[in-house]
């Protein structure tokens, strides 16, 4: 078959379901195009260890051209979409100072992710940086040694706790890890670098709004994430919500603290794809797909990752084992056994073995 008559099938994201969808469909009768903002695949768990001096960037991010080098039926475009016309079945780039370029598909999987959620609270931005992206990581690292350097050269000892207190906004995953890891920063990487200051003296106060740290996990890990936490110097306030940011304070609960590092890792919103689809949405924002994770009114156009909703048995599927879960349906019908048969790999083989690094 002629390249040119092969279906178009058009990925944006190359993130984990991206860019496991890609690789799903290597030896599948079709042309792929992975689009992307970026030139790297990240491995977005492990930021917070960017950000605490850990690994560094190029331990968590690769070329996403690197890693499908071997697969002939991919092209990699590092672009920003903007919107989709799915009338006409063409995504919008912006492309080489040129916005809204339409950019044709006859399958359309949008893989595009989450930003941050300051939940109304905007205003906190600027004060409270999140960690979505490398630059981020390295903004939040830069940030918090910076507070250790600024206060060994701090020559008044009564503003040393104001500058050593680190404030994290949010008790899931992100802000318990990123709280450990702050932890051991102060009490082994940094024990004996400073003269002026102790650095096991910093304050780590872990912030949560509701009754418990890790909400989506079971009550009885999250007992046992607080416990360890409380056991390595972390002061974690549950039930609490923060109310102002500024500059130079954070109000929890009706307390002030006086902190010039606060880091959001709090919730995420949905990239805008129910806007560009004008397609159902739930109350967070994320697209309502069918069971084979096609978008309802356009079964050429799939929406994976968080930016999907799907429910199972009354209940919210996660979107970790839904991100693949049906996809590509139409091909599979369409265009025979080949296909099939590698998506069917791709599912069986268990879609937890994708979600690492790729190598």
């Amino acid at each position: 078959m002629a390249e040119k008559a092969l279906p178009h099938v058009v990925i944006v994201g190359g993130g984990f379901g991206g860019l496991a969808t890609a690789r799903a469909l290597r030896h599948a009768p079709v042309r792929v195009t992975v689009i992307d903002r970026s030139n790297h695949h990240l491995f977005q768990p492990l930021l917070y260890q960017v950000a605490t001096a850990t690994l560094a960037p190029g331990d968590i991010a690769a070329p996403i051209r690197h890693l499908l080098r071997r697969q002939r039926n991919v092209t990699v475009a590092m672009a920003e979409v903007t919107g989709v016309d799915a009338a006409n079945r063409r995504v919008l780039v912006n492309y080489l100072g040129r916005p809204d370029v339409p950019y044709a598909y006859d399958y359309l999987i949008l893989a595009t992710g989450a930003a941050h959620s300051y939940f109304g609270h905007n205003e906190f931005a600027p004060f409270a940086p999140g960690m979505k992206s490398i630059a981020d990581a390295e903004g939040v690292r830069a940030k918090v040694l910076k507070a250790f350097e600024t206060a060994e050269i701090e020559e008044d000892p009564a503003k040393h706790q104001d500058l050593l207190t680190f404030v994290l906004v949010g008790g899931g995953p992100t802000g318990v890890e990123m709280a450990g890891a702050l932890a051991e920063l102060r009490r082994y990487t940094l024990k004996s670098d400073f003269r002026r200051i102790d650095p096991q003296q910093a304050r780590i106060i872990l912030a949560e709004a509701s009754p418990r740290l890790l909400g989506t996990f079971p009550e009885k890990l999250a007992r046992k994430a607080q416990a360890r936490l409380e056991r390595v110097g972390v002061e974690v306030r549950t039930g609490q919500p923060v109310k102002e940011i500024d500059e130079a304070h954070v109000v929890i609960g009706d307390e002030r603290i006086p902190c010039r590092t606060i880091i959001w890792t709090a919730g995420v919103t949905p990239s805008p794809v129910g806007t560009w689809l004008n397609a159902p949405t739930d109350k967070a924002g994320r697209v309502r797909v069918q069971p084979d994770c096609s978008v309802p009114g356009h079964p050429e156009v799939f929406v994976i990752g968080d930016t999907a909703s799907l429910e199972q048995d009354g209940k919210p599927l996660s979107m970790l084992e839904a991100a693949c879960f049906g996809l590509c349906v139409e091909l599979l019908e369409g265009y025979g056994h080949a296909v099939e048969a590698e998506f069917a790999q791709h599912v069986d083989g268990g879609i937890g073995q994708h979600w690492c690094l790729p190598q």
